[in-house]
């Protein structure tokens, strides 16, 4: 989609607007790129300098733009835009930039974006040719297919179309909308560049105080000791609503009588303008008018005036001078934010802070109604949607080429949002019992619900079902029962999603543990063990759909699903097979088992299409044994199910287990443990190099196990692992560590060809007899215990190294829990790595922090499930008050210890599991006004619940000294979001015994996990960019992300991460090409999009205000620079609370700002406070702790302490020598700073003694560099090279020194860089030669020095560090002495660093450190080539 609304181009709808920018910019060089962009780049990150200034000279730009686009020959794959006028109903033009290939949807999407037109809801359209044909055009049509544009002299004309039920409603939905501003998303980054922008208007001379000001504030912003003060920080404040009108509300006259309609009349409308004035308005097929109506009686005449309008927005304009101003406010107000702020986000994220004080609740009759309505997801008027029609059409369109790609891609993610959607609100009524079951008369455990189309049935939590009965095996982990519980394939609804024999299962896992059978109440939950569908398999179940869906197999088809988590239930909802709810489908099974394997159907057409879908999978076809011993050749896991709907599609449900089994984790209680598809990738490329290299081959083993020796806790983790485990898991677990050697061996011989002959046999270690010979079962078992040890030995080993380099550098659970399935480490085996890295406290305590906050997530679901409604509150903040502060039994029942607690949970598990929901105990509880369920539980008792399941399920020993660790915001941010609960926004004391009160319970959000589709062509576009970047070819890398950017606007809109991660490369991008006011631009769209996709205080959105600051920062915006970086700490102290390396890392850059603006002393004092961080969690010989005293050498140099340099330049070095040897190029460079601080103070006391003191030492230390004619050349090398080990803007620093390997991990730029990385590491695997960056004679310097100066950000990287990179053009000596470099080489030689080039100023050293890490490969490449 392409095109902007001339008369508002910076109101242009992101989906309209941005993508017409971009798509013109790749055939460009990058710096034309740059000035392409430059109009809406004004626009968009300094709303301030365009709003009303120049938007005339912004128009001819950007028209100029589209005309010389329009001239250019077209390239494949690119949009062109031609200019398309459009004629209003009133009377009014407006310009549109159309490309043919845009649908006449499209249009209407562009023209609902445009103040002009933006409240007509109900028009035709009429295409008026060159040649004076007119044609009217349908919503589906594309313009091409209607007439050429491309000639020009098209127009366009609203006419406006007769208005029906269905359309009048929708039209007072639109104005409701448009009256309200609560679709605005501000950020806090458009608002302090736009209070910047109206400060320095207002005057020049008050620069100077205002930078005083700045700084203060930032200092006083001590987050770093106090987190709780962070909360009230959080929100940003809500803007003033703007009112235009008093009311309008539905009519009590409605609906219209018999002989109203006969005349036209759809509906009355009252409406109280703000003069006071009362009208009523008629709705009617043609126009809104006022009736004459006043009093009870209904008079359709029109009033006197004759006032009327095609659209009620022009109606109320007549009527009301107040509401013609108001409503030019509000268009104003949004047409000043940034485009993507007024864009929807399809998938938005619920925040766990809420407005304190809680806003006034006022009178909304609009509301009242709507509520009234409630449909819980269902559409008001017309028929419900077949979701899984609409899921299986948009897959079954064509996809042959780009175009075709995009209008699928497109469909396909806007009907599984849609689902998605509709699927929160249909189980939020589940939950509340809005929706009566479709099967009243069984267990309530297995109650289903149909809904708006839509399946529902309820998981159980298994994990915490089993402690409170140790002796019990849990058997639910045993049955084949999928997340759908019905018992035969065709009676019960859905998809014969079922066993009908919970008894067999029963049997089963008898052998597996001792069952208590003693009341009925147990037996019945035995029943209900064995039949339930747990969150393990729902979890498996919908990645198996996600991987079925991306291998996207003609022919096969999935149901949409999505997992809701609310009020401590989890709902499955999935759409709906056709037929399967009517009738006797007892034949539509035609492959896998609903009864454990006893009878397997099998279809040779279908069994040919799972075959496909193995091979991209990874699994192998392998035959098994049924009940009564026939052999079944099956190409997926027995439990699978294939159904053919009354559509004749073929569907397959039930992807429990498409990946292998976890060999680590066997027996039935662990039956749903599987390995993740990233380390089955990870596994099979490993091998694949293995074999390609023989001499690796034969390293390999020994290597993996010199891994494990050198963390010696492997091996004995490894035992340790068995231990609590029933003893069938011991057996297994046996062999484990020996299986790595030998099992190459017994594996078949055909996997030796290519790596996509590596198939795994998903029926290993399962209860299903596999047919075959022995030695084939063996190879393929031996094949699954090899990825299993592959886990342990090396990929568990590896992770943990790179989280003690800070190569990976995770700030709180959720980025975490992203980094360790991206290494595909199960969340299983957090207590694993936290055992091997007790040596760093800030890891140990993410880790343990993660394990007791997934622990108490379990427990607290258990109250939420016991809760009544009117108790839901109180609970959560009583749960609370246990958790944070310290709650003591009731001295009237004695003291609660933790046993009783654990027998009290034991009567309400039966209890529980009579009725899965936990309703009926909830009932009786409220019916009998007794004591809440939750009354009793004692802290002890919560806490020893959270330990007993911490050491069930993560095998961890949670420490007695770990409640005072969980007195973090941190943690309580962690808990909030994964259970869903908004608390207020007010500080805490998190010290007191309890410090929450039931009114700081605002909200009880559900939590989803759902499967919408990825683009894989963004992605795949996005790789070859990252290639691009390390290579240093900016301009290609330039075109890649636009092009992606432009794919994914198309596609799923700019509100989605992948869209944040393409603007976050762009503005890498024209950082390094020397376009700062181009990068910020691209890096605040990142922000708006990460504040809204991932939530205001996500770590990745900290990166960005990180970024927005550096930016800032190159331009000698330093006032606003920090007022971001003021941000960036207040977010990381909510995410990971004050100790954290990245922490640190900012402190150090918000010091070099300082530094640069001449404010030494609280330069210094962040410097201090950086040194104490990094001293305390990593240890004072750590090479961060070198970069601080470095950091803090350089400052004393500016201020001419030289003997205060010359001793923290000492520290450097010393612990330099003792890291990396005397002979690292680092070293060296620590070296002959400590030699230039001494020669540097000779001086000074030279000129003393001859009285010539009069000079006072320079602000900086260029003199120094010309002294040492090495060091130049180094740091000029080093300016080439922006970025070098750093893997975040704002922490260039602190990586520095660190990683030459993977770029590290932090949040936003260090996944770009580790991407990098890998794709640089595939290339050189398959001999690939990545061209290096066009500066060669800079690259044999690099080898040397790059590593410290890159890393420590060189000599002056600390001073002018990471931030102040592009920063420092601060004073004009400096910038004199870079300009030279500037000048070498165009920005597309990929000298990424040319404008970083004076970096080497003020503080001498820095590279641009800017987004340095994409071109972190350069760097690698050059090493090599060395």
């Amino acid at each position: 989609m392409a095109g902007k609304s001339k008369g508002a181009r910076n109101k242009a709808k992101a989906q309209g607007g941005s993508q017409a920018a971009v798509a013109a910019e790749p055939e460009v060089p990058v710096t034309d790129g740059v000035e392409d962009a430059k109009p809406e780049i004004e626009e968009v990150s300094e709303p301030a300098v365009v709003e009303g200034s120049d938007t005339g000279a912004e128009k001819e730009q950007g028209d100029a733009a589209g005309e010389t686009q329009a001239a250019k020959k077209p390239a494949e794959g690119e949009v062109h835009l031609y200019p398309v006028s459009v004629k209003t109903q009133s009377g009014e033009k407006l310009e549109l930039q159309l490309s043919p290939g845009d649908s006449v949807i499209d249009v209407k999407q562009f023209l609902l974006d445009a103040p002009e037109t933006c409240f007509y809801t109900c028009y035709d359209l009429l295409l008026h040719t060159k040649d004076g044909s007119t044609h009217e055009l349908e919503d589906y049509n594309e313009i091409a297919e209607i007439a050429d544009i491309t000639a020009g002299g098209c127009s366009l004309e609203i006419v406006a179309a007769i208005y029906d039920e269905r359309s009048i409603r929708s039209h007072l939905r639109r104005v409701r909308e448009l009256l309200s501003l609560s679709s605005l998303h501000v950020s806090l980054s458009t608002s302090l560049a736009l209070q910047q922008e109206s400060a320095q208007e207002k005057s020049a001379d008050t620069a100077g105080d205002s930078g005083k000001t700045a700084n203060q504030e930032l200092d006083g912003l001590n987050f770093m000791e106090d987190s709780t003060g962070a909360v009230i920080n959080l929100l940003p404040s809500v803007p003033a609503e703007i009112k235009c009108v008093g009311s309008i509300v539905f009519s009590s006259f409605n609906p219209p009588p018999s002989y109203r309609r006969l005349h036209g009349d759809l509906i009355y409308i009252d409406v109280m303008t703000l003069e006071g004035n009362k009208y009523c308005i008629t709705g009617n097929s043609k126009s809104f008018y006022v009736n004459s109506s006043n009093g009870s009686i209904l008079d359709p005449r029109p009033s006197k005036q004759a006032l009327e309008d095609s659209t009620l927005v022009g109606l109320l304009q007549k009527i009301s001078a107040k509401f013609k101003k108001g409503f030019r406010e509000i268009l104003d107000r949004k047409a000043s934010a940034h485009p993507f702020e007024n864009v929807q986000a399809l998938l938005p994220v619920t925040s766990w802070l809420g407005a304190y004080p809680v806003p006034e609740h006022r009178r909304d009759a609009a509301r009242a109604e709507d509520s009234v309505v409630l449909s819980y997801g269902t559409e008001l008027i017309g028929m419900q949607r077949d979701w899984n029609e609409e899921l299986q059409s948009c897959q079954e369109f064509p996809h042959s080429n780009p175009q075709e790609r995009i209008l699928r891609g497109r469909a396909l993610y806007k009907v599984t949002c849609d689902f998605v959607d509709a699927a929160v609100k249909g189980a939020v009524g589940v939950i509340n019992r809005c929706i009566p079951p479709i099967n009243p008369t069984d267990p309530e455990c297995f109650h289903m619900y149909v809904h708006n189309n839509i399946f529902f049935s309820f998981a159980v939590d298994s994990d915490y079902e089993q402690l409170p009965k140790d002796q019990k095996p849990n058997g639910q982990n045993g049955s084949g029962r999928s997340v759908i519980g019905s018992s035969d394939p065709g009676s019960k609804p859905n998809k014969n999603h079922a066993d009908p024999s919970g008894t067999t299962n029963s049997k089963t896992e008898e052998p597996n543990g001792v069952l208590d059978n003693t009341s009925d109440a147990s037996a019945e939950a035995q029943i209900a063990d064995s039949e339930q569908a747990t969150y393990a398999s729902a979890n498996n179940d919908l990645k198996g759909t996600k991987a079925y869906q991306e291998s996207d197999i003609p022919g096969l088809y999935n149901l949409a699903m999505a997992i809701i988590d609310y009020r401590g239930h989890r709902v499955v909802a999935q759409s709906i097979i056709p037929g399967i709810l009517q009738g006797d489908k007892s034949d539509s099974l035609l492959y896998g088992s609903v009864d454990n394997g006893k009878k397997i159907s099998w279809n040779e057409s279908f069994h040919s299409k799972v075959v496909e879908a193995a091979k991209r999978l990874h699994v192998k076809e392998h035959v098994v044994l049924d009940g009564s011993g026939n052999p079944v050749k099956l190409a997926a896991t027995v439990e699978c199910k294939g159904i053919v709907g009354s559509d004749d599609r073929h569907y397959i449900l039930d992807l429990m287990r498409v990946t292998p089994r976890d060999s680590n984790y066997i027996g039935l209680q662990h039956r749903f443990c599987v390995l993740r598809p990233e380390l089955v990738a990870s596994f099979i490329e490993a091998e694949s190099t293995n074999k390609s290299t023989t001499q690796k081959v034969a390293d390999a083993p020994g290597e993996s196990n010199g891994q494990l020796a050198t963390t010696a806790e492997g091996p004995a983790k490894s035992d340790e692992n068995s231990v609590p485990r029933p003893d069938k898991f011991d057996e297994d677990s046996g062999p484990r560590p020996g299986t790595s050697d030998d099992s190459s061996a017994t594996k078949p011989a055909e996997h030796n060809e290519s790596t996509a002959e590596i198939l795994f046999n998903p029926n290993v270690f399962t209860e299903y007899k596999l047919a075959g010979s022995p030695e084939e079962i063996a190879a393929d078992e031996a094949l699954v215990k090899k990825v299993g040890s592959y886990l342990l030995d090396t990929v568990i080993p590896k992770f943990v190294q790179d989280l003690c380099s800070l190569d990976v550098s995770p700030m709180d659970g959720q980025t975490l829990t992203d980094v360790l399935h991206s290494n595909g480490i199960n969340v299983r085996y957090l207590g694993k790595v936290a055992d091997m890295i007790k040596h760093l406290p800030h890891l140990r305590g993410l880790l343990s922090s993660e394990i007791i906050v997934r622990s108490a997530k379990h427990v607290v679901k258990e109250i939420l499930r016991q809760s009544a409604d009117h108790d839901i509150g109180p609970a959560i903040a009583h749960f609370l008050n246990c958790f944070i502060g310290n709650v003591l039994a009731p001295s009237t029942k004695g003291s609660v210890d933790s046993t009783d607690t654990k027998t009290q949970k034991g009567h309400e598990k039966t209890q529980n599991q009579k009725s899965a929901e936990g309703q009926k105990s909830s009932l009786s509880a409220s019916s009998k006004n007794i004591v809440p369920t939750f009354s009793h539980l004692t802290s002890d008792g919560i806490w020893s619940n959270i330990k007993e399941f911490a050491k069930h399920k993560y095998l961890f020993e949670v420490t007695d000294d770990a409640k005072t660790g969980a007195k973090r915001v941190a943690v309580l941010r962690n808990l909030c979001q994964k259970v869903g609960i908004t608390i207020a926004s007010r500080k805490y004391d998190l010290d007191a015994a309890a410090p929450f009160q039931p009114s700081d319970i605002l909200n009880l959000q559900p939590v989803v996990k759902h499967s919408v589709p990825v683009c894989t062509d963004a992605r795949n576009l996005m790789e070859a960019g990252k290639i691009r970047m390390a290579e240093g070819t900016l301009n290609e890398a330039y075109a890649l992300f636009s092009e992606a950017f432009s794919l994914l606007q198309q596609i799923t809109g700019p509100m989605h991460k992948d869209a944040a991660n393409c603007c976050r490369y762009l503005a890498m991008v024209l950082y390094h090409a020397g376009d700062i006011p181009g990068a910020i631009v691209q890096q605040h769209r990142e922000l708006i999009i990460n504040e809204r996709c991932l939530g205001l205080d996500h770590p990745d959105t900290a990166h960005s205000y990180g970024n927005m600051a550096l930016f800032y920062h190159g331009l000698n915006q330093t006032e606003l620079a920090l007022r971001h970086m003021s941000r960036t700490l207040l977010l990381l102290s909510l995410a990971s609370g004050p100790n954290h390396p990245d922490v640190a890392a900012t402190l150090i850059n918000v010091a070099m700002m300082y530094q640069d603006a001449g404010n030494m002393s609280t330069a210094l004092r962040y410097l201090q406070e950086a040194l104490t961080k990094n001293e305390r969690l990593l240890g004072p010989d750590h090479i961060q702790t070198a970069i601080c005293y470095h950091a803090l050498a350089i400052a004393f140099s500016c201020m001419g302490a030289f003997k205060l340099s010359i001793q923290h330049e000492k520290k450097t070095y010393d612990i330099l020598v003792k890291q990396l040897g005397s002979d690292d190029s680092r070293t060296k460079d620590a070296e002959s700073w400590l030699n230039t601080f001494k020669s540097r103070e000779q001086q000074v006391n030279a000129q003393k003694q001859k009285g010539q003191q009069g000079t006072n030492p320079p602000a900086n230390p260029i003199e120094l560099l010309k002294a040492n004619p090495d060091l130049v050349r180094a740091l000029k090398a080093a300016a080439k090279q922006p970025g070098e080990g750093s893997a975040n803007v704002n922490r260039s620093l602190n990586a520095a020194v660190v990683g030459e390997g993977v770029p590290r991990v932090r949040g936003v730029d260090e996944r770009a860089a580790r991407a990098t990385a890998e794709v640089r590491k595939k290339a050189a695997a398959r001999g690939l030669n990545v061209r290096s960056g066009q500066a060669p004679d800079y690259m044999s310097n690099l080898s040397q020095i790059l590593n410290y100066l890159g890393s420590a950000k060189a000599p002056t990287a600390s001073g002018s560090t990471p931030a102040t990179a592009a920063a420092t053009s601060a004073t004009a000596s400096t910038q004199n002495a870079s300009e030279g470099q500037q000048s070498n080489g165009p920005p597309q030689n990929g000298t990424a660093g040319n404008t970083n080039g004076p970096s080497s100023k003020k503080s001498g050293g820095s590279t641009p450190v800017g987004l340095g890490t994409s071109l972190e490969l350069k760097k690698q490449k050059s090493k090599q080539k060395s």
